[in-house]
């Protein structure tokens, strides 16, 4: 004796084996064992054998006429092995029973399951809305169909091309574009990235390195909307100081200047002046809501993304000529000892004489001049005590350091020569020594305000937030702590206002801390364990990162456009470890596969056999090893 069982919404045909009330153990053909209960039979029969019954009740409800048999069948509920009977017209064979429980089964939308074995016919009303569904739905299959078959064959269908800007950043994966585009991928075993490129829904790499950033973090664009400033003057005094700044040319927000003053032949009052638009830009008004919805200006050769706008921007900018507000930290040393004999920080404007760039003065301005008093120098009264005392600021931090900096790598500008979406624009890779002595001296009294200024900030209990490195890892806190690999007690971005959203919200601080001093803490914006001081950290490591790694990317790019712009097809670099290479001849690091076990620093020279755009990618092989 055979049954017909469900199990787990299946059919099943087996030999009972023993039973029991409720329960029975059945085998099947292979001789497995199972226990089911009594009341998930739907019938008993004698023949055929089970896997018989199964292909040929299986066969038989294929043909079976579903319309026919919702017309049929009794309106009310039913037993379905009863309508088999009535359905045949006479007793139904165990074959015929279970076709028809397997047609009804399959047909869902014209019956609905009661129970076990049990049916009830659709209303008409909902049966016609189920065929139309199921209508749209095969249509819509076949649609889908249709379109990956096309993108297989390398056509870009219209509405494809209309919904591709969303699949590399916020893809609507419910839609039939969606679907039709994944299948495409699946099928031609490639990535989106380089189908949508292979279709022309992108005319180039650099178009979608481009649309895939700024969709993802500009979607509405990246232009500032118009910002009225009223109401911004200060009644501040005018410092009585000769200041200048020093930038590279394409600066645009110049956050500081310099001033010396000198008090007798070795004592000098220095000034370190900073933009200050933190008297405009306040704590949760709108300015603030921009400038927090971007963290950072963005950098990428050819353009350049603003945190603030522009009106800002000119407003408060260190510009030549006209005075501006700016806080201002006033050091008094002895230039022949570099030991700091004063500090203190004021709220004032100052006129900056002259905004001088890099390019313009970096040939004139060597070691060998600022050192030789008698030497031909432009501004040399205000670089020479700058350069002394710099030189005892480095000296110092080195001493805490234990180690001098490592600072003679070759840096690059990029120079793009027409639109900067555009491919075939051509660039121009400027190189610039790390530690040219401009560089040198600006930065150590960067260092040394993000320093003091810090140490205010933690002095008068004012939270702030620092940047620390302790046992190799750099995190950034509420706390004041050490920045061992520059060589200070504490280090608080504070200097570049205009660019960095973190040196804006510790400016408030600081402002706080120079007006108010001890007491700052209780008027400060931020107050200790302010819980959204720390989401800004979170957010600012977040975008901060993304804008970084955009805009390494965009120079990779730049860079192998530069390479192929000027014919390189063997270029000289140095080992860095394992198969890292580092280019030579351009800021470029890439993996040459094969490379033998060689030095850190062992030259070498590299055949370039391609360029992959997309993943930014050299493909190189070792030409020969430079032993000379």
């Amino acid at each position: 004796m055979y049954v017909l069982y469900e199990d787990s919404g299946n059919f099943k045909a087996e030999k009972i084996f023993s039973q029991s009330d409720s329960t029975m153990q059945v085998e099947s053909e292979s001789g497995k064992r199972s226990k089911i209960k009594n009341a998930s039979v739907l019938f008993s029969f004698e023949q055929p054998a089970p896997a018989v019954l199964l292909e040929e009740a299986a066969a038989q409800a294929q043909a079976l006429d579903v319309g026919f048999l919702w017309e049929c069948a009794p309106q009310e509920e039913f037993e379905a092995a009863a309508f088999a009977e009535e359905y045949y017209g006479h007793p139904p064979s165990a074959v015929e029973k279970a076709a028809l429980i397997f047609a009804l089964n399959d047909a869902p939308a014209y019956f609905h399951r009661r129970g076990k074995g049990r049916y009830r016919p659709a209303p008409p009303d909902i049966l016609a809305a189920a065929l139309a569904a199921m209508e749209k739905k095969q249509k819509q299959a076949a649609q889908q169909q249709e379109w990956t078959d096309e993108m297989i064959a390398g056509r870009l269908p219209e509405p494809i091309a209309r919904a591709a800007s969303s699949f590399l950043t916020r893809p609507d994966k419910n839609s039939l574009e969606w679907k039709a585009f994944d299948a495409a991928v699946q099928q031609r075993g490639t990535s989106a990235e380089k189908l949508l490129l292979d279709l022309g829904a992108w005319p180039h790499p650099l178009a979608l390195h481009q649309h895939r950033f700024l969709s993802t973090h500009f979607p509405k664009g990246h232009e500032f909307a118009p910002v009225q400033l009223a109401g911004i003057e200060r009644d501040l005094p005018l410092a009585d100081v000769e200041a200048y700044s020093v930038d590279d040319g394409q600066t645009i927000e110049v956050d500081d200047a310099l001033s010396v003053t000198m008090q007798g032949p070795d004592v000098a009052t220095i000034g370190v002046h900073i933009a200050v638009p933190g008297l405009a830009v306040t704590r949760d008004n709108e300015l603030d809501k921009l400038a927090r919805s971007r963290m950072s200006t963005v950098y990428i050769p050819g353009l350049k993304i603003p945190m603030l706008p522009g009106e800002l921007i000119s407003a408060f900018s260190l510009d030549a000529g006209r005075p501006r507000p700016a806080l201002s930290l006033y050091v008094t040393a002895n230039l022949a000892t570099g030991e700091l004999l004063a500090h203190e920080t004021r709220v004032e404007r100052i006129q900056v004489r002259e905004n001088l760039r890099h390019h313009v003065l970096e040939p004139l301005v060597t070691e060998e001049a600022l050192n030789d008093p008698g030497a031909q120098l432009p501004y040399g009264h205000w670089l020479r005590p700058l350069w002394r005392q710099a030189q005892h600021l480095s000296r110092q931090r080195e001493e805490v350091r234990g180690k001098p900096e490592n600072n003679g790598r070759v840096e690059y500008s990029f120079a793009l020569l027409g639109p900067h979406d555009d491919p075939n624009t051509p660039v121009q890779l400027i190189p610039r020594q790390r530690n040219a002595p401009l560089d040198r001296l600006v930065a150590e009294y960067m260092i040394l305000t993000n320093n003091l200024w810090g140490g205010m900030l933690a002095q008068y209990g004012v939270p702030g937030i620092y940047r620390s490195q302790q046992a190799g890892r750099v995190r950034m806190s509420t706390h004041a702590l050490p920045h061992e690999a520059i060589g200070v007690p504490q280090y608080a971005w504070s200097t570049s206002p205009l660019r960095r959203y973190v040196d804006l919200v510790n400016q408030w601080q600081i402002l706080a801390a120079a007006e108010h001093g001890v007491s700052a803490r209780l008027v400060a914006p931020f107050k200790p364990k302010d819980a959204d001081l720390f989401a800004i950290i979170g957010a600012f490591d977040s975008q901060y990162t993304a804008w970084g790694d955009y805009q390494s990317a965009m120079e990779r790019y730049w860079c192998m456009r530069w390479l192929q712009q000027q014919g390189l097809a063997t270029v000289r670099g140095t080992v860095i470890r394992d198969d890292l290479v580092r280019l030579d001849c351009a800021p470029f690091v890439t993996r040459v596969a094969a490379l033998p076990e060689l030095e850190r620093g062992q030259p070498v020279l590299l055949d370039i056999l391609g360029y992959d755009e997309l993943a930014l990618e050299l493909d190189c092989r070792l030409r020969e090893v430079i032993t000379a």
